[in-house]
């Protein structure tokens, strides 16, 4: 069995739902600390809600700190979500189980074998470069399948407030369609939720002159809104990101019987949006529509985060580069897909690219990996690290 391997099945077997890392933090740092790395733990939010998050480093000796240094950040997550049924599972979710060649169990894919592969490849890459220029770095957190608030974020916030330079980070979020190496994401769209009350006048609904009809006074404006999804009426999109799209999510009205004109209608909706928009035009935009069709509302805004995009570079070029040679593949970049704690990291740093197994199983029952492409992964990063490490010092 590879360490890589034997790690991922360590990690897979500790029942870490979110916010509960259930120790595979300390797992990691413990050998992570043995290679040089400071730990710092930074626990948030309620006690019932306790998140662990995990900020790690090895910076280059003094002699090498003095040439030109650059800082990559590996990042992820030890929290995986709620196994589901668990008498649906062919084996337990939280007992590593082998079959055809396959690695089942919660967190196989999203993402505790990234997580693995990322501390395997910074030993053998130590082992084979024990000074390296790069200052290398892991930042782990038990809150990306929740709520997010406590989690990278907070590592972020502080990192910024300290001053830390993050020059290049690989998110380990499960991005290859069919092979590992097949797709990684070079950014992701932002996200923007809306909660919007139409006011009306509850009534009699044989008496429709003694009341206001919420849904009818809004469903010409919703109309109108969701006509401006077809032919990029909201932006166009650009070379990296499909133009932005607005769905509606929820649709709340009447009181359940059949003769009650409702007094109100609360429609959720959401935006995604590409970096050739912002919250603010987005914003402006459907205050405008519902405002010429004179809807009586409130609007309740909720950023969830903002579009980011590394175009190609030192990190997209090592990337593809380590991919090329472990696999032969040439990658593709991408935009696609919903939100990663990318969004937090890069606000702290210019380049950051998703790298991770095959999605097809995520957050699914006999969530699983080929045990093949564990070690393609973790070759992967360790290539990464050493042309990163090579670029330095050329």
């Amino acid at each position: 069995m590879s360490r890589t391997l034997q790690l991922a099945e360590q990690l897979i077997s500790r029942p870490s739902v979110t916010p509960d890392d259930a120790g595979c933090q300390q797992i990691l740092g413990e050998r992570l600390a043995q290679l040089g790395f400071t730990l710092e733990t930074i626990e948030s939010g309620p006690a019932d809600f306790r998140v662990t998050n995990l900020w790690a480093v090895r910076r280059p000796s003094a002699g090498q700190s003095a040439k030109p240094t650059r800082t990559l950040v590996f990042a992820g997550h030890t929290d995986v979500v709620p196994t589901g049924p668990v008498e649906q599972w062919t084996s337990h979710p939280f007992t590593p189980t082998h079959r055809d060649g396959k690695l089942y169990g919660r967190g196989a894919c999203d993402m505790k074998t990234s997580v693995a592969a990322f501390v395997v490849s910074i030993e053998e890459f130590l082992q084979a470069e024990p000074d390296p220029q790069l200052t290398l770095a892991l930042l782990l957190t038990s809150d990306e399948e929740g709520p997010g608030v406590d989690g990278t974020v907070i590592v972020c916030n502080a990192l910024a407030a300290r001053g830390e330079v993050v020059d290049y980070c690989i998110v380990g979020e499960p991005t290859a369609v069919e092979r590992c190496g097949d797709m990684i994401k070079n950014g992701r769209r932002g996200t923007m939720s809306g909660k919007l009350t139409v006011k009306g006048v509850q009534g009699h609904i044989a008496y429709p002159h003694l009341a206001k009809n919420p849904v009818h006074s809004v469903a010409p404006a919703l109309a109108e809104l969701v006509a401006l999804n077809t032919a990029g009426g909201w932006d166009a999109g650009n070379a990296y990101f499909q133009p932005t799209s607005w769905q509606i999510s929820n649709f709340h009205s009447g009181t359940g019987a059949s003769n009650v004109i409702p007094g109100s209608a609360v429609i959720d909706f959401n935006f995604r949006f590409s970096t050739e928009s912002t919250p603010e035009s987005l914003q402006q935009r459907v205050h405008a529509v519902l405002d010429a069709h004179q809807v009586e509302y409130t609007l309740a805004w909720t950023i969830g985060g903002l579009p980011f995009l590394t175009t190609p570079g030192e990190l997209v070029t090592a990337v593809q580069g380590a991919i090329r040679e472990e696999t032969g593949i040439e990658t593709e970049l991408s935009t696609s897909g919903g939100t990663s704690d990318a969004r937090f990291i890069a606000k702290i740093c210019k380049q950051v690219v998703e790298l991770g197994p095959v999605n097809a199983s995520i957050h699914k029952i006999d969530e699983h990996i080929d045990v093949a492409e564990i070690e393609t992964l973790k070759n992967i990063y360790v290539r990464t690290l050493k042309q990163l490490n090579a670029a330095l010092a050329a």
